[in-house]
């Protein structure tokens, strides 16, 4: 049975690794090392003249918390309008206010620019201070699927809090476990979780996106990386 695997890809060749590994779309960002910034638009346009698969792209101007200044989120509604201009399947958004509740006026702002693109909420969730009430307000929005951690180091990590919001969102929102998915997780954290999209860069040894990792993802290989 093939799983669907989005894969987080940092450039143009990372991307051609994930199609080549399985993967069923490509989360494109620059700069995981901080947590992931929106890539620049050569990058997103490279991709999207030669990606077969849909690809969406995070927007977050810079590495560090989710509470931004009226500088910054004028700059992610600049993005998002670029990111329509490219006909890019998608946004990956998110935004937090001081007290670790979700920025409900900015999101519903975001998620507006973004129509009629897929929107998903990124693991800001997973600083948030009440994952209940957060789930509540993100599917408020209308987003289509929430990118979390379960609020953990891992996704494995929080498979238990994980499988309770999927539980709790049931056809309202995709619930998908993302950050520290390997070929020797993945196969538990699905059983426990009963998610149906998971979301991982397939690294190598080598630090990057290959396509080895990524089909072990798919096709629950039982090799440990």
């Amino acid at each position: 049975m093939k799983r669907f695997i989005e894969c987080c890809c940092t450039g143009a060749d990372e991307v051609m690794e994930a199609v080549a590994g399985g993967a069923s779309r490509v989360e494109l960002c620059e700069k995981l090392d901080i947590g992931g910034v929106t890539p620049s638009y050569r990058l997103i346009g490279q991709v999207m003249d030669t990606c077969t698969l849909p690809v969406n792209i995070l927007v977050r101007p810079r590495g560090g918390d989710f509470v931004f200044s009226a500088e910054e989120k004028t700059s992610m509604l600049r993005d998002i309008e670029a990111c329509k201009r490219l006909c890019v399947n998608g946004v990956v958004i998110g935004a937090l206010k001081s007290d670790g509740s979700i920025d409900t006026d900015m999101m519903q702002r975001l998620v507006e620019a973004a129509r009629p693109l897929h929107v998903t909420f990124h693991r800001a969730f997973d600083c948030c201070s009440d994952p209940f009430k957060s789930l509540e307000d993100v599917i408020a929005l209308g987003c289509d699927r929430l990118l979390t951690s379960g609020l953990a180091p891992s996704a494995y990590e929080g498979r238990e809090l994980i499988s309770r919001l999927v539980t709790l969102a049931g056809d309202r929102i995709v619930i998908m476990p993302g950050a520290g998915i390997k070929p020797s997780n993945i196969a538990e954290l699905a059983r426990t979780t009963l998610a149906g999209e998971f979301h991982g860069s397939a690294h190598s040894a080598s630090g990057k996106t290959d396509r080895n990792v990524v089909s072990q993802l798919v096709y629950d290989s039982p090799e440990l990386l």
